[in-house]
């Protein structure tokens, strides 16, 4: 029986919780930083987690 690769690029962006939860962090946060604000920049730093449909998509490929 085939067996569904590990997508590399998404298992590198994205990571699943114990909870089951697609974990992700925020673009734009490594150039033209001198340009943002310091509120914007702290957001950024911090982790956000993926709903609905492209979250269920996300853990095929990541899990897998």
């Amino acid at each position: 029986m085939g067996k569904i690769k590990t997508h590399k690029a998404s298992a590198k962006r994205f990571s699943v919780t114990a909870n089951g939860k697609v974990k992700m962090f925020h673009s734009s946060h490594r150039h033209n930083t001198g340009n943002k604000s310091a509120k914007r920049l702290r957001h950024l730093r911090s982790s956000a987690t993926v709903d609905g449909k492209i979250a269920t998509n996300l853990k095929t490929l990541v899990l897998k």
